[in-house]
């Protein structure tokens, strides 16, 4: 059995763990069945509403508003974080303002920027923005500033200029940095969309879907977005991030390979 495939395995065997501890508390009638459903229900939930077609539009509504957001925080995280890495000026300008705003929590931002924003999309994206920016700025910080200087003393004393430093050495140093930063963001915000859905009272995506179920106690139906919510969070970790550390820091020997 090759690697990929023992760790497809593991994965599997501790969420059929999971599934059964679930099953066996729910069938144990320490809850009242309307407020744990059995996974059967569940199932028939996620699938009934896969049939008609609306829990496809909200997850497709949600993962538009986080990627839209978290590519926003990418772009704008990443060039800052290793400015501030190699400028102290930068470093000085931006470490402040991020140590202020990083520990109000992006959902208290949520009523201001429906005052300034209205209701719809661009509250959660904004929301998205703000949660994914700080995991990818000061990870890209950090990573830049790990960066051994003797790699940069050695690739300087064997020719390499300023552009090369910086492709060669620099960002390969960081990347398990970045792709840390990369993977909490990616956490926050779909911890931050699911929040906005919520407060926003979007009509569109699982956070709605999540907290309008709770008002007519639909437990299944929330149970079900819930599960929607992990699968998309397991196929990234799995397929996006893994295959990208293994096709970067893993390749260039940054950092061991774990056969995940």
């Amino acid at each position: 059995m090759s690697d990929r495939m023992r760790s497809w395995s593991r994965a599997a065997v501790t969420l059929l763990l999971a599934a059964v501890v679930y099953e066996a508390l729910a069938r144990s009638g320490w809850f009242a069945p309307a407020l744990m459903p059995t996974l059967p229900k569940v199932a028939n939930a996620l699938v009934n509403a896969l049939a008609d077609g609306t829990m496809i539009g909200h997850a497709a509504s949600t993962l538009y508003r986080v990627m839209f957001g978290l590519s926003l925080a990418i772009v704008a995280g990443i060039p800052l974080g290793i400015l501030m890495g190699r400028f102290r000026a930068v470093e000085n300008f931006i470490l402040p303002l991020a140590s202020a705003l990083m520990p109000i929590p992006s959902l208290a931002w949520v009523p201001v920027f429906i005052l300034w924003f209205g209701l719809g999309n661009t509250v959660s994206i904004l929301i998205v923005f703000y949660a994914a920016l700080f995991p990818m700025l000061l990870n890209a910080w950090t990573g830049v500033r790990a960066v051994n200087p003797l790699w940069l003393r050695a690739a300087g004393a064997m020719g390499a200029n300023e552009n090369a430093l910086f492709w060669k050495v620099i960002i390969p140093g960081a990347s398990p940095f970045i792709i840390t930063g990369l993977r909490q963001a990616f956490l926050r915000a779909w911890i931050a969309v699911v929040g906005a859905e919520m407060l926003a009272a979007s009509d569109w995506g699982l956070g709605w879907v999540i907290f309008d179920a709770k008002e007519f106690l639909n437990t299944d139906l929330m149970l079900a977005s819930l599960a929607v919510i992990g699968a998309i969070g397991f196929f990234f970790e799995r397929l996006v991030f893994g295959s990208l550390e293994r096709a970067t820091v893993t390749r260039w020997g940054m950092v061991r390979d774990t056969k995940a």
